[in-house]
């Protein structure tokens, strides 16, 4: 086991957090010579926040490879995103971020990273995404493994409560609060430390009550202290509060940590509907990937937060299911008693869907046109009759993966500050500052892809600053 830094040194590079972004950062400061001590607020069997979680990540590549099954040029990847966020993104960073991207997979490859053969199904990622072998667990151990390698000391446990602040430069962290807390000094600092989706609290000051009916799916221990400690000290916020990667997950989900296991990514080959049985979205707008990071918001405005994709037998085998069973049925008038919803209201959505359905050749790897005609809400892809039993539903609530308000940061990845200029020592990476770039909506991948070329950013500036 690995000794516990020394508290009391200074350090050329502190980075605060624990996830991918904050690993980039201090592997790319250490490989430049920087001493780097990295804080992380969890234990260490709960290391590596929201990362953990995920499976993949999209960049820029001119052809196929081991991984990918063919070219994503930056041009799409730009359309891409323009779509998600409908124009809610800072070009200059966004087009920094996609250009920055192209050496990903082989950085991500000399740092441990393994990636897996391509998968096939429904997700239409197989070109676009790579997927990390072991998923993100995997690829945060092989990160944790190269940064000691590299001399990086890490504190695990280690929750910072402050900054340290003196004539407008950061000089390190406080570590604990009370007669135990800590002052940890240090020549620049990298804040990684996501965003505020783990503090209910902070979240019912936009949501109201409505936040107590939400899952969060990632860790509990992002509750954006560090966030509320840059924007109290002058730094520039950006992003919307209300927005957030809020994904429809099974509403029988834990609180906290329940992972990738409990999405759901049935809802493009059936209906969603609410508690009163009506339909609200439509469930066929676009291909999964690029419309399901809306579905937690969609169910957040719904009565109770509480919503039901319902598909029938002809759906099985097309999308992966969550960890938890369907809730099953011979019939929709039994459905709807196991769901506790008006039998008649919810046979007569069935019947208006089936009857709206315009025949078409249905093929789940392209949009492929089967709509709806004069329903409201339409479906505009995928749109099949459900009438084969048994019916199977899943009820959904919002599952939160990370927020959208955060701190504003140039391309260097400094602070922002109010004036507008960039804080001398300060830099951000990940979550906390993802909302310069998605002001809106997402797309699979995306997120690491944000962490992993602004970690670097943020940890080759910040060595750069403190050894010069």
């Amino acid at each position: 086991m690995e000794a516990e830094p020394d508290l009391s040194q200074t350090f050329d590079v502190l980075v605060i957090g624990g996830g991918n972004a904050a690993l980039c950062a201090a592997m790319t400061a250490a490989r430049s010579g920087a001493s780097v001590l990295l804080l992380e607020c969890a234990p260490e069997a709960f290391r590596g926040g929201d990362s953990r979680h995920t499976r993949n990540l999209r960049y820029v590549h001119t052809r196929a490879n081991a991984f990918l099954t063919g070219p994503y040029d930056e041009d799409e990847f730009w359309d891409d995103l323009l779509r998600v966020t409908a124009g809610k993104t800072d070009e200059r960073l966004a087009r920094l971020t996609l250009r920055e991207s192209t050496d990903i997979g082989v950085w991500m490859e000399a740092h441990g990273g393994r990636f897996q053969a391509p998968l096939r199904g429904t997700l239409n990622l197989s070109r676009t995404n790579a997927f990390f072998l072991g998923g993100g667990k995997a690829l945060l151990n092989a990160y944790y493994h190269t940064a000691h390698q590299l001399g990086v000391r890490i504190a695990y446990e280690s929750e910072v409560t402050d900054l340290i602040m003196r004539d407008g430069r950061c000089c390190g962290a406080l570590v604990g609060s009370g007669e135990a807390a800590q002052q940890v000094q240090a020549r620049t600092v990298v804040v990684a430390a996501g965003g505020f989706q783990a503090n209910i609290a902070w979240l019912k000051e936009y949501w109201g009550a409505a936040a107590d009916n939400f899952l969060i799916r990632g860790t509990p221990y992002n509750t954006g202290t560090l966030l509320r400690v840059l924007l109290d000290n002058g730094a520039q916020p950006v992003g919307d509060p209300r927005q957030c990667h809020a994904v429809a997950i099974d509403a029988r989900a834990p609180k906290f940590d329940g992972g990738i296991v409990t999405r759901l990514d049935c809802v493009p080959f059936g209906i969603v509907v609410n508690k009163q049985a009506k339909r609200f979205y439509d469930e066929g707008e676009d291909f999964w990937p690029k419309r399901y990071a809306i579905w937690g918001r969609i169910v957040a405005q719904q009565p109770d937060q509480i919503a039901y994709a319902i598909i029938d037998a002809k759906a099985l085998g097309k999308f992966m299911p969550s960890v938890f069973p369907p809730i099953e049925a011979a019939s929709i008038l039994e459905l709807a008693g196991k769901l506790e919803l008006d039998a008649a209201e919810l046979a007569h959505t069935l019947a208006a869907f089936n009857a709206a359905i315009r025949p078409g050749r249905f093929d789940p790897a392209e949009l492929d046109g089967c709509a709806t005609h004069g329903l409201d809400p339409p479906k505009s892809h995928w749109a099949v009759p459900l009438d084969t039993p048994p019916f199977l539903a899943y009820p959904l609530r919002p599952g939160i993966t990370f927020t959208y308000l955060g701190v504003g940061v140039n391309e260097r990845a400094q602070i922002l500050m109010h004036d507008g200029k960039p804080a001398p020592n300060m830099y951000a990476a990940g979550e906390i500052m993802a909302g310069n770039i998605l002001g809106q909506g997402y797309m699979a991948g995306f997120g690491m892809t944000i962490g992993t070329v602004f970690g670097r950013i943020a940890g080759r500036e910040a060595a750069r600053h403190a050894l010069s």
